[in-house]
């Protein structure tokens, strides 16, 4: 069972107004680029370290204490070291993408929790004081990489291919396909001719999509009080 928000409707609307506020003040300058529409969810465990690094339109990043967002950069070369996320993309707790080279993700693509994308193999195996091999990592459209999985170096995953939960990805990965295991395999083909439910399409009217929301706030929240939220913060119970 879902837990219920006992938060009253200003008090949610302050809140995201907060978050908006941290990501514009904060996060932005750190960017290369930040597109329209984003989202950002407890932004402050959102950790930038490094330039360049571009977010597109619509995107969707949810941090927590525990599992923070970190998008790092590091590079002994000059010039080298980029991080691109496409539009419409979902950012999940625990994400971490670390570039000495560059790391490319396309539109529409989801990064669930605890997923590890680098492209470098930060030692190199017998000198262990210099960067080792770096390798572009190109993930394509409409890909969504599961529950800690980790892409390494050179790979590249192809349009609509899906990356199980705990994969390791160390060969590229066609179109089209499931892969799963350590190393990564193709276990299934998935119909190229069946079309995709995209989050474009979840996104195609953004300003409608945000009177949607706030109706559906305003209803599930109408009953609840300054006071109710007060005592369900300082005495909660078995039923809240």
């Amino acid at each position: 069972m879902l837990r219920r928000d006992h938060r009253p409707y200003f008090i949610k609307k302050a809140h995201q107004k907060i978050q908006e506020f941290y990501v514009n003040h904060f996060l932005r300058p750190q960017l290369e680029h930040l597109g329209e529409n984003f989202t950002f969810m407890q932004p402050w465990y959102v950790e930038l370290f490094g330039a360049p690094i571009e977010l597109g339109d619509c995107v969707n990043v949810v941090a927590c204490p525990d599992r923070r967002v970190r998008l790092a950069i590091w590079s002994e070369q000059k010039g080298l070291g980029r991080i691109r996320i496409g539009d419409y993309c979902l950012i999940c707790p625990g994400v971490r993408l670390g570039s000495a080279h560059e790391i490319t993700v396309g539109d529409n693509c989801m990064l669930a929790s605890n997923v590890y994308i680098t492209d470098s193999d930060w030692h190199d195996i017998y000198n262990r004081i210099t960067m080792g091999r770096t390798e572009p990592v190109e993930i394509r459209n409409n890909v969504w990489i599961a529950d800690s999985a980790i892409v390494c170096k050179g790979v590249s995953i192809g349009e609509n291919s899906i990356i199980g939960a705990g994969a390791v990805v160390v060969d590229s990965i066609p179109a089209n396909c499931v892969a799963a295991g350590n190393p990564a395999r193709v276990v299934k083909q998935l119909d190229a001719d069946e079309s995709f439910t995209t989050r474009a399409q979840f996104f195609s009217d953004p300003r409608g999509l945000n009177r949607t929301f706030d109706q559906t706030d305003r209803e599930l929240l109408r009953s609840n009080t300054l006071l109710h939220w007060m005592r369900y913060l300082c005495f909660p119970r078995k039923d809240d």
